[in-house]
């Protein structure tokens, strides 16, 4: 005779939120400061999305890994802040003492490249984020953001082609 599995139980539950907070809050952070370019968004981006993640956490279906899964989460966050009526009238212009301690680079050409990746617009900006900063396949990077592979792989060339420019202080080809 099998065991009946039912729903998780409170503890279980409450313990596993636990394991993904330890494991994903400072990358989760990193991506939505870069995403957002301010500490404070990016924190409250931090707790929405583990608020949405502990809300829906029996229905993860884990056809993606949980990284993928949360940071889609996360670039959902960031992006509904994005959209918010008052958002458009903020500055978006970040200098390496306005990141949060976790986000801090202590490399002088890793603080350039944080602040031209800030600089680069939305749809490129997530992917080279959840790809290089994250480490996300293409695959998981198309899953995270409900886009074709194809896309994916055009945003990053056309990512990495403008933070070139950027870092040889070059004008950039709209």
């Amino acid at each position: 005779m099998s065991n009946v599995v039912g729903p998780d139980t409170a503890p279980d539950r409450n313990l596993k939120f636990e394991k993904l907070v330890d494991q994903y809050q400072k990358p989760v952070l990193h991506m939505c400061y870069l995403y957002l370019c301010d500490k404070t968004l990016a924190e409250d981006a931090v707790q929405d999305t583990f608020l949405k993640v502990y809300q829906n956490l029996d229905t993860y279906r884990h056809e993606s890994s949980e990284k993928t899964w949360i940071m889609r989460i996360a670039i959902n966050t960031c992006y509904n802040i994005n959209h918010s009526g008052w958002f458009r009238f903020f500055n978006h212009g970040v200098t390496p003492e306005m990141m949060p301690d976790e986000a801090v680079q202590t490399d002088e050409d890793d603080e350039e490249l944080t602040i031209a990746i800030t600089k680069l617009p939305i749809k490129l900006r997530e992917v080279i984020l959840l790809h290089y900063y994250q480490g996300l396949k293409v695959n998981e990077v198309a899953d995270a953001l409900g886009i074709a592979q194809s896309s994916v792989s055009g945003r990053l060339k056309r990512g990495r082609e403008r933070l070139k420019c950027l870092l040889e202080g070059r004008e950039l080809d709209e």
